[in-house]
Parts: structure tokens; sequence; C-alpha cells
């Protein structure tokens, strides 16, 4: 029925030589239409001018002081004084009248250690390799090993990120085939197996505060450079451990001792 009054008047407006736009004619044709349904339900054609909101989708809010017409004047529906009169004031959602709170009448349990913990930074045996294929760190041996500050110089941490110290940790062991020779804060158990199968040695140390910014800033001082600390009592066990090649320990003491005297007969037979 559409199709065939549409085309009725085309046919209408172009007797005459008188020819007007198919795309006016089309949609004064839909605009003035209306379809009969199956059930004699009238539809009206959607288009961009008649596009709105269902009748009771949105609603105006109302304008609270505005007269005692609007019977939200004067006080506007807060009532006389009080906390909640007051603009920006409102009763917290977990007040309960001036009695204990729930929150508060619960135990407490469990501790949060965050302002004692010390965070290291890790570091992989793997990523060590890569820098040394990139000879982006300098040669090292035993008597000449790596420190943290070779670390921060290769670019592998930036200075201010180091605040308690490195530890070594084993990801990548199976890409380690260079002998390394290091002091580092702490090293994981995989770590030094990883370094000791490739030939080289790993040698915790304990650096407090004072003693990393010897270690990474030394230009900072003048001489003679503050002593470095021990390590508090909680961290002994640690550092004084074979396992965790504590720079503490009696093997690490007689081997530093061995290699100082050897260094000394060496002196003594150049002499």
């Amino acid at each position: 029925i559409a199709l065939m009054m549409m085309l009725s008047r085309l046919i209408q407006n172009s007797v005459g030589r008188h020819y007007v736009s198919s795309l006016s004619v089309i949609n004064s044709c839909f605009s003035s239409m209306s379809l009969q349904g199956n059930e004699g339900e009238t539809v009206t054609v959607l288009r961009l001018n008649n596009l709105a909101d269902n009748p009771g989708a949105s609603k105006k809010g109302r304008r609270v002081g505005r007269g005692i017409g609007s019977s939200k004047g004067k006080t506007c529906g807060r009532g006389h004084k009080g906390q909640k009169a007051r603009a920006g004031g409102n009763v917290h959602p977990t007040f309960e009248g001036g009695q204990t709170k729930f929150y508060k009448r619960l135990p407490k349990r469990g501790f949060k250690n965050s302002v004692h913990s010390e965070p290291m930074l890790p570091l992989n045996v793997g990523r060590l390799q890569d820098y040394i294929d990139m000879k982006r760190l300098p040669p090292c041996s035993e008597d000449d090993p790596w420190t943290l500050k070779h670390f921060v110089e290769a670019g592998l941490f930036n200075m201010t990120s180091v605040k308690h110290g490195i530890k070594l940790l084993g990801k990548g062991a199976d890409r380690l085939k260079s002998p390394i020779h290091m002091e580092i804060s702490r090293a994981s158990n995989s770590a030094i197996e990883a370094v000791e199968a490739a030939g080289g040695t790993v040698k915790t140390v304990h650096y407090n505060k004072l003693a990393l910014r010897v270690l990474l800033k030394p230009d900072k001082f003048q001489p003679p450079l503050p002593r470095q600390a021990r390590p508090p009592p909680r961290l002994m066990p640690y550092y004084t451990s074979w396992e965790n090649r504590g720079y503490l320990s009696p093997q690490m003491q007689l081997k530093k001792l061995k290699n100082a005297a050897g260094s000394s007969e060496e002196v003594n037979q150049e002499s």
C-alpha cells in the first residue's frame, strides 16, 4: 500500500513536465502517511526530527528554594538547623548514634611490617649474561669483583632506586656461560649454584643506608670514608652462613686470609 501511494504521487507530480526531487517526494510521503497494521494499529515512521525518549523515561529534578509554592522552599526540605541542615554536613555511614562503631568492636588481627621492610631489587643471572654479551659490564676477577656500583654504572638500575640493596636470582641460569665474580646484598641458592657452576664466585655483603651511599656516591664524602657497619643481630645469621655465601662466614674469612697471605708472599718474592 505504501509503495503504491508513493508511485502514484510521483506520477502526479511529474505530469506536465513538473519534475520534483524524488528524495523530497519520498520524505513528504513518509511524513504524511500512516500505515495500518494487521490489528488496526497506527505505525509512525521513525525520523531524525521525531526522535525522543519514551514518555516518563526522563524526569526533571525539583528546584528547591523557589518559594512555598514549590513545596521545597525556604529550608529546601532539610528542616530547621542541625548537622544535616548545613552545607556539606552529614552523618558518617558508620555512625551508630554515639555507641562504639561496629568495626571498632571487632578484634584486631595480623600486622603490617611495611615500616621495617627492606625490599631488594631483583637481578637475574640471565640478564647479567645479556649485559656481558653487550659488553656493558667491565671484566671482573676474584680479586676485583663486581659491586652494586658496577651494576648501576652499566645501566641495570637507577642509582636512586637502590634503597636497601640488590638480590641475585636464578632466572635464566641456563644462559649463563661466563664466569662472574661479584659482591651483592643477597643471593638465592639457585643463583649461587648457577654462578659457581659457570666458574664464578658470589659473596653476600650487608650494606646499610650509609654504606650504600658511600659505595654508590664516594665523591660526596671526604677522606677518610666512613667504615662499613656490621649487620644488625636479626641479619647476622644470614651473613654468617656459608650456604648464603655470607662475608662473615668462617669459610669466607679463611679464604680472605689465604688470599691476603698469598699476595704478601708474591710481594716478598718480587722485592
